[in-house]
């Protein structure tokens, strides 16, 4: 392996973080919003629905995904091997992304093909754009502390389009279109669309790549195909990515129906209305127009604020005790404050507040590890194997992140249906049966704990601990010499 200086700049990690807050721009639209859009803004049915979300995630999956990491790997550019795709893509991925949040006028049947189809390709530009970007973390240096230092600083900037996604979004949605969300969604994406894509951008004109396989390296696809299925820890970090994603999305998505369904309103508006008068106080005005979205998103800033302290936290714990131990036992007690929420009823306002921040904590001490981990199995192949495939590795968490996205998108449509949810047509309003907030009830608690609780087991067996990281670091470093 060729490298220069592994030291980067803060300008650099700053300029690579970029390109993180705008694919969560994305990402966290779709955790967030999809089901509810197409359920209660588009108007489809919620089988119809969750087949969507399932059927055409799985396969952006396991098709786009190998697909992508196996070009990747090949690409020989003046640029570098995953620079040019994040430059080529960032247009077409800020377009489709408004696209697939349009509501167009069509036959229901026409509707059914307009989301499937710019689902497709949003998934498709987002598996270009974002397995590279993620790859590009293993070439940008080979030095493990820096590694944890870049997915420190990227996750800062994860949190804040999260914040902005989960905490502003559905209060400006209600405020831009005046009532109407079908309006006021398309203008929100309209301007997230051209964000996202100057953010790119940055990210492509502000990094280098530094690792730079040999000339003597040669490797077939069905070589990089054999190497990961003999690698253990790639097999437990796909599965454990899966299972992860699994629960954000599950989780994730069902806040929505859970404030709209489930938490007493009037007690809602009650606890947070000193916090609105703050804000209009201070010129933030759109928070008033209903104290339900208000709340969801005051509710999911706590989270978020408090998953940055454990964010922050990550990269010292990492240093001291090694990924994999300080992964474990965050999840682990993350785990128990989302089970907490069975034991809420409707009224117990704070105490949902409460066990949201607390759970934002601990699991945002895990959110760098899980990158930082891909970075160590790439790393580990290559002492294993002597043979770097960095992008068919990073599409081990793209195939689990989506995978699980498809998975839970599709559960909390297909939840909410089983406890009778009727889907509403644009711009109607019903009134859903008793069973609906006992579902979204155990959607938020006992389902989206279960892929938690199997990822805790599944680091008991994944092999790079803290002594194994060292031992792999120093022996590349002195092969590269």
């Amino acid at each position: 392996m060729k490298q220069t200086s592994e030291k980067l700049s803060l300008f650099e990690k700053v300029g690579y973080s970029l390109g993180d807050l705008a694919a969560n721009l994305v990402f966290q639209t779709l955790i967030t919003y999809l089901a509810y859009f197409y359920t209660d803004i588009y108007g489809l049915d919620n089988t119809d629905a969750s087949i969507i979300i399932l059927v055409v995630g799985l396969f952006a999956a396991f098709a786009f995904n190998p697909l992508v990491g196996a070009l990747a790997d090949r690409t020989h550019s003046r640029w570098g091997k995953f620079r040019p795709w994040i430059l080529f893509t960032a247009i077409p991925m800020g377009v489709v992304a408004l696209l697939a949040f349009t509501t167009p006028d069509f036959s229901y049947k026409g509707k059914i093909i307009y989301a499937t189809v710019t689902y497709t390709l949003l998934l498709l530009l987002y598996a270009s754009s974002n397995l590279p970007y993620s790859a590009l973390s293993g070439v940008i240096t080979g030095n493990m502390a820096e590694r944890n230092s870049i997915s420190s600083i990227r996750f800062v900037a994860v949190m804040f389009a999260q914040f902005f996604v989960q905490v502003f979004m559905l209060p400006i949605i209600e405020f831009a279109g005046d009532g109407n969300k079908a309006v006021g969604i398309e203008i929100v994406m309209t301007w997230l669309a051209v964000i996202g894509t100057i953010m790119l951008l940055i990210t492509f004109f502000t990094t280098r790549e530094r690792i730079v396989p040999t000339t003597e390296q040669k490797s077939t696809f069905k070589q990089d195909i054999h190497d990961l299925t003999q690698n253990k820890p790639w097999i437990i970090m796909l599965i454990l990515t899966i299972l992860i994603f699994i629960t954000l999305a599950l989780k994730g998505g069902s806040y929505v129906y859970y404030f709209n369904n489930y938490v007493d309103a009037t007690v809602l508006a009650e606890r947070i209305q000193p916090i609105i008068s703050g804000l209009q106080s201070v010129g933030i005005t759109f928070f008033g127009s209903d104290p339900v979205s208000a709340g969801f998103g005051l509710f999911n800033a706590g989270g978020i604020i408090c998953m940055l302290f454990g964010i922050g936290l990550s990269k010292k714990l990492a240093d001291t005790y090694g990924k994999r131990d300080v992964f474990g036992v965050a999840l682990a007690i993350s785990t128990i404050f989302i089970i907490l929420f069975i034991t809420f009823n409707p009224s117990q306002v704070l105490l949902m507040f409460g066990a949201q921040m607390l759970h934002g904590f601990f699991y945002g001490i895990t959110i760098p590890l899980l990158w930082a981990m891909i970075a160590d199995v790439a790393d580990y192949s290559e002492w294993k194997n002597y043979r770097r495939a960095t992008a068919i590795i990073f599409s081990a968490m793209m195939v689990g992140l989506k995978a699980g996205l498809s998975i839970g998108g599709a559960l909390v449509s297909w939840i909410i249906g089983l406890y009778g949810y009727v889907h509403a047509e644009a711009g109607q309003t019903v009134v859903q049966p008793e069973t609906v907030a006992h579902g979204v009830k155990l959607m938020v608690s006992i389902y989206a704990a279960i892929p938690f609780i199997i990822g805790c087991v599944l680091l008991f067996m994944y092999e790079i601990n803290k002594h194994k990281e060292i031992q792999i670091e120093q022996d590349l470093a002195e092969r590269r010499k």
